[in-house]
């Protein structure tokens, strides 16, 4: 009896492909995601956007720069999208727009003042414009700083060290002198060549001194990081209720035989449709509006100074998940098949796109792939309207994308959804 049933179940097993992967796809393809975010792929490193400003132009700032080029983890810009140069004012602007993490600015001063003082320790700091909601972009340029400083202009420390020295300890001899300055020149070709493996090391107290500045002052903006949160686990929630509302919506009445009865009445299926996604989005809307004011009211969310940006993002967000509620109903043959692989969707989307952790954990390639899902471009409007203070019109990439879905969704739902006009 008992092989009979171990049988039996076999047999369900293998005919309900939705349980095969819920049962073994999805924990490896979850199990791929984290290891990929938090395992590091071994020695790969995940590339860091950077802007660069020179205000010094001396010999030791270009050559920084150009080591910072060279860093394979990090990718430079020095010009604005017209194509000028850099100013400060500028790399901060970049910062508070998201589209670098980091902006480095090389101070005027600062050339004179290398190797002065003990081998780098100057008053002028280069600064790293910083965007903190991203803790690991700002130490890794901070380490790859340091780095690039002392393998890139190790002449120059030396001629800074020789003369605090001499300021010190009285001049170098003839053949000391005539020693550092057959020595210079070695150092010199050596930086030209780039870093070698044994550079790699390099760096620490003895580099430039550099601090890192928080340009978003989250110190006082806690409320804003809340923001995070909620819109992550209420996009991925809203995805949930959305499905379930348009299953109940569509497959419990073809079950009951009721969509049949409303089909045969003036009503028409596109009628039905869009009653059913204005049902949902009106619902998904007031879901998102629960959860950010729970956060108003428990966790200091600042909701009410950014109502506009905040009314738009939980529009489009909502109608784009009531589209995508539908699209899933009308494939399902069932409410067990839509349950199934709506979960496996929803986390998965969730996973790559910033739902469950933030994104700039995830190397560039699964940054690109976070693009594809719905939660990344959802995430990233309430990003700009909460932490970046973006206005309104700054919004129009992720309303122009979530709108698209939503009309892409609606038409595949009305092309699906055929199938029951001709029962």
């Amino acid at each position: 009896m008992i092989a009979t049933l171990l049988k039996a179940g076999w047999l369900n097993l293998k005919r309900d492909r939705v349980a095969q992967a819920l049962t073994f796809l999805l924990p490896i393809l979850f199990f791929s995601i984290f290891a990929s975010v938090f395992g590091g792929q071994g020695s790969q490193t995940s590339v860091i956007r950077i802007a660069v400003v020179d205000e010094d132009h001396s010999e030791l700032s270009a050559r920084i720069v150009a080591g910072l080029e060279k860093e394979g983890s990090l990718r430079v810009r020095q010009a604005d999208g017209a194509g000028a140069t850099l100013d400060r004012a500028a790399g901060e602007r970049l910062v508070r727009e998201g589209r670098v993490p980091v902006a480095v600015v090389i101070p005027q001063g600062m050339g004179e003042g290398f190797g002065a003082g003990g081998f780098g320790a100057s008053d002028v700091k280069i600064q790293l414009l910083a965007d903190v909601s991203d803790p690991v972009a700002p130490q890794m340029v901070l380490g790859l700083l340091q780095k690039v400083t002392m393998t890139a202009a190790p002449d120059l420390l030396m001629q800074g060290g020789m003369e605090e020295f001499e300021k010190h300890a009285g001049a170098l001899t003839p053949q000391q002198r005539a020693a550092v300055d057959a020595w210079l020149p070695q150092l010199k070709s050596q930086a030209a060549a780039g870093p070698s493996s044994s550079d790699a090391s390099a760096g620490g107290p003895i580099g430039v001194s550099a601090e890192i500045v928080d340009v978003m002052g989250s110190g006082s903006r806690q409320g804003e990081m809340i923001s995070f949160y909620a819109a992550g686990i209420g996009v991925m929630f809203l995805l949930f209720s959305c499905v379930a509302g348009a299953g109940g919506a569509l497959l419990d009445e073809v079950e009951a035989g009721t969509l049949e009865r409303l089909l045969s009445t003036r009503a028409g299926m596109p009628q039905l449709l869009a009653a059913k996604w204005l049902f949902l989005a009106l619902i998904g809307c007031a879901q998102l509006t629960v959860m950010f004011l729970w956060g108003w009211l428990v966790f200091d969310l600042p909701l009410f100074s950014h109502l506009p940006g905040f009314a738009v993002m939980t529009a489009v967000t909502a109608g784009a998940a009531a589209g995508l509620g539908l699209v899933l109903a009308t494939i399902a043959r069932s409410r067990a098949q839509l349950s199934g692989f709506s979960t496996i969707l929803i986390l998965t989307m969730s996973a790559l796109g910033g739902s469950m952790f933030p994104r700039f954990l995830m190397s560039e390639t699964m940054q690109k792939f976070g693009l594809l899902t719905f939660n990344g471009w959802a995430l990233d409007g309430y990003l700009k309207v909460f932490w970046r203070d973006a206005p309104l019109w700054q919004l129009w990439p992720q309303v122009l994308v979530l709108a698209a879905l939503t009309v892409a969704f609606l038409a595949a739902a009305r092309v699906l959804a055929r199938r029951w006009e001709t029962v």
